[in-house]
């Protein structure tokens, strides 16, 4: 468990210990949640940071030493009927970001890719083989659940050279009436209508591209590499 120097929020945080630092920044997305859904998400977080094996929901709750406290159905619950919203919770994050992390008035720098998360049961929802592009051997294919991820592109004091923070995902799965073209293309108008009026650069790999980039708004520009069966790039 993830321990002092730490700070306690009676009304809130009766379960675990969250360090005070990290309390703070999540304080910043509180509006996204209501009361104990809050609870729950700082709780997981503290987890999710403190667990040094798999990142499942036993191992939060094992990371944030409440495995004997806390019923793993409360966690699956606040992951499918609690009332929050991933992408209200990815553009609050986008803007915490933008007010930090980049100058007044900065073009944003988008990237889009999607990943694969290795999933073996057979309950798991949206899993199946499908491309998994970190795969080794002669076959890049794998089993799990596919996400669609939007990231923000900063550069930090500390480092030398750029990173992607990811500030939204959604579920892709084989058959799946929405490619994952539409999916980003989604989450990119959304990002921009909440970011009104500023510049969003958009770049991706060759996978992404489509009639829905079409729709993009006009503060928005997108850059991908031709796809090989158009011939070589120039």
């Amino acid at each position: 468990m993830l321990v002092s120097p730490a700070v306690r929020d009676p009304p809130m945080l009766l379960d675990a210990t969250v360090p005070a630092s990290l309390l703070a920044v999540l304080e910043l997305v509180r509006g996204s949640f209501t009361t104990p859904t809050f609870r729950t998400f700082a709780v997981l977080v503290t987890g999710l940071i403190a667990q040094m094996g798999r990142c499942t929901v036993t191992g939060m709750l094992t990371g944030a030493g409440l495995t004997r406290t806390w019923s793993h159905d409360r966690v699956h619950a606040f992951f499918s009927r609690s009332r929050w919203n991933p992408d209200i919770l990815g553009v609050s994050l986008s803007h915490l970001i933008v007010r930090r992390l980049l100058p007044e008035g900065a073009v944003l720098t988008v990237a889009v890719d999607d990943t694969l998360f290795k999933r073996r049961g057979k309950k798991v929802f949206g899993a199946a083989w499908q491309h998994d592009g970190a795969a080794r051997g002669p076959k890049p294919v794998g089993r799990g659940t596919c996400f669609v991820v939007v990231g923000l592109v900063v550069e930090l004091p500390f480092l030398a050279r750029p990173v992607c923070l990811p500030v939204m995902a959604r579920l892709w799965w084989p058959g799946q009436e929405q490619s994952k073209v539409d999916i980003a293309a989604s989450m990119l108008r959304f990002l921009a209508a909440c970011h009104h009026g500023r510049r969003i650069h958009v770049v991706a790999d060759a996978a992404y591209h489509g009639r829905a980039l079409r729709e993009l708004p006009a503060t928005c520009t997108f850059t991908t590499r031709q796809p090989a069966q158009w011939g070589r790039p120039v």
